[in-house]
C-alpha cells in the first residue's frame, strides 16, 4: 500500500527509466533551480554590485560588471556621511530588545499552555488564535493611544525604545508556535522530572528550554527579521531621528545622498538579516516544519 503510494505522480516508473524523459526532467529541474537562483540571489547580488559602482554607471549600464571600475569609496561615505554606524545601533538594540521580549512571551505562554495546562487552556488558546484574525491596523490607534499615555507608568513611552519592545511581544504566532512545539515533547520526560522533586519553574528552565533549541531559534529569526524591516510602528514611536533605526532613516536621507552613497547604506543595513540567517540556516531550515520533537 505504501509503495503504491509512493510510485504516484505525473510519470510512471518505467517511464523515468526512458532517456529521453530521464534528461528532459534534469534539464527541467535545472532550468527551474536557475530561475529561483536568480529570483532570490539576484536583487541581492545587484544590490552588492550597485553599493560599490559610481551612479552615472549604475543609471547607465544597470547589469553591467563595473563599467567604470569599483568605488569602494561609497561604503565609507555612507557610513559616516549617512551616519549609519548611529542607525546601525539603533536598529541593533530595537532587534535584541524586540527579540527578548517576543521570546519570553512566547516561551513561557507556550508552556503554561503546553505543558502546565491550565483548566482554562483550551480557552486561552482560542483566544489567542483569535487574535491572529484582526488586522494589524485596527490596533494601531489604540496601541498608539497606550503607549503615548501607559495606564500603570503614567509617563508616556514615546521617544523610548520599550515603546518598541514591549508592543513586540505580543504575537500571537510565536505563542502558538511554541505551543505546538512543547506539547510535542515527551510527557514521560516531565513525569519523571516531577517525580524527582522539579517543579514547574525548574521543569522549564531545566527541562523545556534544553530541549526546545529548534523551535527558539524559528522563533529568533522570525523575531529579529521582522523588527528590522518594520517601518510604520518605530516611525510612529520614535519620532526622535537620534533614536530612529535603519529602516525609517534611510527613506527619509535617501533624497539628500547620490544614488551609489545610498544603494551602499541599504547593502550595509541587510547584512546583519543575511548574515543571521546563514548562521542559523541549518536549524531554521530542519525545524521550519515543527511536525515532532524528541522522540524515544
Amino acid at each position: 500500500m505504501a509503495a503504491a503510494a509512493n510510485d504516484r505522480g505525473l510519470l510512471a516508473p518505467t517511464d523515468r527509466k526512458r532517456a529521453s524523459v530521464r534528461w528532459s526532467t534534469r534539464a527541467l529541474h535545472g532550468l527551474l533551480l536557475a530561475v529561483l537562483a536568480v529570483a532570490g540571489l539576484g536583487p541581492m547580488l545587484w544590490l552588492a554590485k550597485a553599493a560599490v559602482t559610481p551612479t552615472q554607471d549604475t543609471l547607465r549600464h544597470p547589469m553591467a560588471l563595473w563599467p567604470g571600475g569599483i568605488d569602494l569609496a561609497n561604503l565609507t561615505e555612507a557610513w559616516t556621511r549617512v551616519e549609519i554606524d548611529k542607525y546601525f545601533f539603533n536598529t541593533i538594540a530595537l532587534a535584541a530588545g524586540s527579540w527578548a521580549v517576543q521570546l519570553l512571551v512566547a516561551a513561557t505562554g507556550g508552556y503554561a499552555l503546553a505543558v502546565l495546562r491550565p483548566r482554562i487552556g483550551r480557552y486561552l488558546s482560542g483566544a489567542v488564535l483569535a487574535t491572529l484574525f484582526v488586522p494589524s491596523v485596527v490596533l494601531l490607534v489604540p496601541l498608539y493611544l497606550t503607549i503615548l499615555d501607559p495606564p500603570v507608568l503614567g509617563t508616556s513611552m514615546l521617544n523610548t525604545f520599550w515603546a518598541v519592545w514591549l508592543p513586540a511581544g505580543a504575537n500571537a504566532f510565536n505563542v502558538l508556535l511554541m505551543q505546538r512545539f512543547f506539547a510535542n515533547l515527551p510527557r514521560e520526560i516531565f513525569e519523571a522530572a516531577k517525580v524527582d522533586g522539579a517543579g514547574p519553574y525548574r521543569l522549564f528552565w531545566s527541562i523545556v528550554l534544553p530541549m526546545s533549541r529548534p523551535v527558539i531559534g524559528v522563533v529568533s529569526v522570525f523575531a529579529v527579521i521582522a523588527s528590522w524591516k518594520d517601518f510604520l510602528w518605530p516611525m510612529l514611536v520614535l519620532p526622535d531621528p537620534a533614536l530612529q533605526p535603519l529602516s525609517v532613516r534611510l527613506p527619509a536621507l535617501q533624497q539628500f545622498v547620490e544614488l551609489d552613497v545610498f544603494l551602499a547604506a541599504l547593502a550595509i543595513s541587510s547584512l546583519i538579516p543575511i548574515a543571521l540567517f546563514l548562521v542559523f540556516q541549518r536549524l531554521f531550515l530542519s525545524s521550519a516544519g515543527l511536525g515532532g520533537a524528541v522522540k524515544g
